[in-house]
């Protein structure tokens, strides 16, 4: 599997050094720690055995777990972040790109050597709308559709974002980072928060080490060592920076957010095309129906309402069952009203507890060991495709809708209609 690298060259050589500072730093604090500290000092010179022994034996545990989930991090960040598949037409540009590049350089004025602007897919049955359209809530633009990236040439799930980094979307995205040597997001973002707490705990047992070593350095008049100051001032300095890391990413788990969502989290709304039971009507929301028509290939909004009454309109249950119900096809059909979020609403927000849950697991193993990936990130909830909070009901109610998805006993009777007739 090829790695997903940044399009910059500095920083693709800065994600290659990074793990090879970072082995050298943890090799100088493990000699100064352990051979210098811990043998010489403690266990040969004062005969402090039993702090010896239990500084030894938690430097190791932290050590093992700090390498362990950095490896996880470092594998997923670069191989498996969780990107979107390119669409088809951006596979045939990257073969065009590829093509050219040995023929002739490209100048920066060159119009033929820049990257095209694909439009949003125009096919009714353009592939992968039934990804959004089988679920009961998506995220989409004013006019029904879900959002489209016109660079990967592929409609963009529920909380992806394009990276210009790596040139890819990414679902769950929350930031490119050198020190993890990639893309941290929906496959790598548990891992990268276990790695940074156990980080900020292993420079904390080098610090203690060395500072109780110090100490006692100072009580017996002699001189401090230069090698104890010197791992101090690294320790410190990685220390601090996982811990503000680790907090800054608990946060985010609490918040069910991402580095790229905080920074709009107080002025972000969001268009939901929510399922509404198929003839609904009404003046305060717009209403699509999916699969899209032949004739819908260019999606207008229809106000369905009561000759304009500024009141919701359903129809009758004998208005509904006039409806044509010739086909298969009519039975398929799925209408969705659109409705819009007020500034700042989080609609994956499930609580602090179902926060913590969806991204680190259920169980205390889940939370200290890295082996399995966030339950989020396996995309079953059949409501959408990351499961939405409360919010969602409040909308409904908001829009003058009932609560939760609406049932399908209605189709379930035409169906019976169609086999009986």
């Amino acid at each position: 599997m090829p790695a997903i690298e940044s399009q910059r060259a500095a920083t693709r050589w800065t994600t290659r050094l990074v793990p090879v500072l970072l082995a050298v730093a943890v090799g100088y604090a493990t000699y100064v720690v352990v051979a210098r500290v811990c043998v010489r000092y403690l266990l040969g010179s004062v005969g402090k055995n039993g702090a010896a022994i239990t500084l030894l034996v938690l430097y190791f545990i932290f050590l093992a777990l700090t390498i362990i989930t950095y490896a996880r991090t470092l594998y997923y960040a670069n191989y498996d972040p969780g990107v979107i598949p390119l669409g088809s037409r951006a596979v045939e540009r990257q073969r065009a790109t590829r093509r050219r590049r040995p023929e002739r350089p490209h100048s920066a004025d060159d119009i033929e050597a820049r990257a095209y602007e694909a439009a949003s897919e125009n096919d009714p049955d353009s592939p992968g709308l039934e990804w959004f359209y089988s679920r009961d809530a998506f995220v989409c633009e004013p006019d029904g559709r879900p959002k489209y990236c016109s660079e990967c040439c592929t409609w963009k799930h529920d909380r992806v974002h394009h990276s210009s980094e790596i040139g890819r979307c990414v679902y769950r995205m929350d930031h490119y980072c050198p020190w993890a040597g990639g893309m941290i997001a929906e496959n790598s973002f548990k891992f990268f928060v276990q790695f940074t707490t156990y980080a900020a705990a292993y420079c904390a047992v080098v610090l203690g080490a060395t500072a109780y070593a110090l100490r006692l350095q100072a009580e017996h008049g002699a001189s401090a060592d230069s090698y104890l100051l010197s791992v101090i001032v690294i320790g410190a300095f990685f220390g601090l920076f996982s811990f503000l890391m680790t907090i800054t990413s608990l946060r985010y788990i609490f918040l069910n957010s991402t580095n790229v969502d905080i920074l709009s989290i107080h002025q972000k709304v969001y268009q939901l095309a929510v399922r509404i039971p198929r003839g609904t009507t009404s003046d305060r929301f717009r209403v699509i129906d999916y699969p899209l028509s032949k004739s819908e290939v260019d999606p207008r909004h229809r106000k369905r309402g009561a000759n304009g009454s500024n009141s919701n309109h359903y129809q009758t249950r004998q208005q509904a069952e006039s409806r044509s119900a010739n086909s298969r096809d009519d039975l398929a059909t799925r209408s969705f009203a659109i409705l819009e979020t007020y500034p700042g609403e989080n609609p994956w927000d499930l609580g602090y507890w179902r926060n913590w849950q969806s991204i680190m697991g259920t169980s205390l193993v889940d939370w200290i060991l890295p082996i399995h990936h966030s339950p989020c990130a396996n995309h079953e909830n059949l409501e959408s495709l990351y499961q939405m909070g409360p919010m969602l009901d409040q909308l409904r109610s908001r829009y003058g809708l009932p609560a939760g998805p609406p049932s399908d006993e209605s189709a379930i009777m035409e169906m019976r209609s169609l086999r009986t007739g």
